[in-house]
């Protein structure tokens, strides 16, 4: 069969065995009249009054954005939430851009995630989860996290967070509570968020919200200094709105993602000997540490001893920031990395990502199709793969012809699972 997998901005033809079992979320349609929509999910919102009759004229707004490494549409979520708080003069807004540990975005980046009249009318900063500077102090979570968020954040008069909700590797969920945490937090609290014990819980995982030690500490420190409104979407395979959920930040987003978790669980008879997935595609693949969730979400479905093949184009690279490629060359194994993970002494930033990273590959061989360098591949210890549909012949010679074959072209927007041990 042909197929077209979801990589980098135009996507990857595949040529795959006419029995894979394609593995791929309900496709829901767009929204016809998004503006007719958000109109009402403002007015008439899930637990606080309308969004208009929150806000002051004389108040000071923060409005919390997700990074370029998220495909939620700002430019469009920022302008219909500046339209409706019209009677707020501009200079009362900051537009905070949650990267969490992430590098900062450009201007120029910012320009395009928003739109050049918003970034040249109103004020936008990143978080700067480095700098304590930036930083106010909440006190300490029941989790025994030492909370910062951004000082801007919490000084402001009227607090709204904006983002997607989509299935998360480990929080469960994206979107409603982890834009503020991690997004807008401080590097000790996001460290202690993603520690080897909460990363490593077997509740952490996708589409799991009760019982989820992550998506529970996201929640408590998000409350600490809570968001007065939330604004989040759902999106299709081709990042088009398809629902909005607004006002609380935990009532509404625990319908969103009861809306996602119905419209992307795939349920399957039996474990796959070969699971060909993606990371959904520009923004989602641009490095390989973002592609680990596609790996993620082809292990739940994967064989132990199988293999998965992820296409991520990973225009960004490894990438070159943060500590992902460090830790990497750490140790030569993923037992070794994840000895050192969970050695008490050990904390740096990026060690979840290769923590399930390391996971992964213990279960399972990995091979990355990308615009990598070969080498860079090897060094992350995964198995470079110029030919999808080559590679997946080679392995079918090693499985025997019986072998079975899943495909998930549109990666983490599908949330599958083996049906016996859900």
């Amino acid at each position: 069969m042909q197929i077209t997998l979801a990589y980098g901005k135009t996507g990857l033809p595949a040529e795959l065995p006419d029995d894979a079992v394609v593995i791929e979320p309900r496709h829901l349609p767009k929204l016809e009249h998004e503006e007719v929509a958000v109109k009402e999910a403002l007015c008439h919102p899930i637990g606080t009054p309308p969004l208009k009759d929150m806000v002051k004229a004389a108040d000071k707004v923060a409005i919390v954005i997700s990074d370029m490494t998220r495909p939620t549409p700002n430019h469009k979520l920022v302008s219909w939430l500046l339209r409706e708080l019209e009677h707020v003069p501009r200079e009362n807004f900051v537009i905070i851009n949650g990267t969490g540990s992430h590098r900062d975005n450009t201007r120029e980046e910012l320009s395009r995630m928003l739109g050049a009249e918003i970034v040249d009318t109103i004020r936008v900063i990143n978080n700067n989860a480095f700098d304590k500077e930036t930083q106010i102090y909440l006190g300490q979570s029941s989790f025994g996290a030492e909370v910062y968020l951004n000082k801007e954040y919490c000084a402001s008069d009227f607090r709204i967070v904006t983002g997607f909700i989509e299935p998360h590797f480990f929080a469960g969920f994206s979107g409603g509570p982890k834009g503020i945490m991690p997004g807008i937090a401080g590097i000790e609290t996001i460290l202690h968020f993603h520690n080897a014990s909460m990363i490593g819980n077997p509740n952490s995982t996708w589409g799991l919200i009760e019982g989820n030690p992550l998506q529970a500490a996201a929640t408590e420190i998000a409350l600490m200094c809570k968001p007065e409104f939330m604004l989040n979407v759902t999106l299709n395979g081709d990042k088009e709105i398809t629902a909005f959920f607004a006002g609380d930040v935990i009532e509404a987003h625990r319908q969103g993602c009861a809306y996602v978790k119905e419209q992307a669980m795939a349920a399957c008879a039996e474990p796959f000997d070969i699971v060909v997935t993606t990371n959904s595609g520009y923004p989602l693949d641009q490095n390989l540490y973002q592609a680990v969730k596609g790996m993620s979400a082809a292990q739940r479905i994967v064989k132990k001893g199988g293999a998965i093949i992820c296409a991520a184009e990973c225009s960004d690279g490894l990438p070159d920031h943060g500590n992902y490629a460090k830790i990497l060359g750490m140790r030569a194994t993923p037992q070794g990395i994840l000895d050192m993970i969970h050695d008490p002494l050990f904390s740096m930033f990026d060690q979840w990502q290769v923590q399930k990273q390391a996971m992964i590959q213990l279960w399972a061989d990995v091979y990355v199709y990308s615009a990598l360098p070969e080498e860079q591949v090897r060094k992350a210890m995964f198995k470079p793969c110029a030919d999808i549909a080559q590679t997946v012949s080679e392995l079918r010679v090693k499985y025997g012809p019986e072998s079975k074959i899943a495909v998930m072209p549109l990666g983490p927007l599908t949330i599958p699972y083996v049906r016996e041990i859900l």
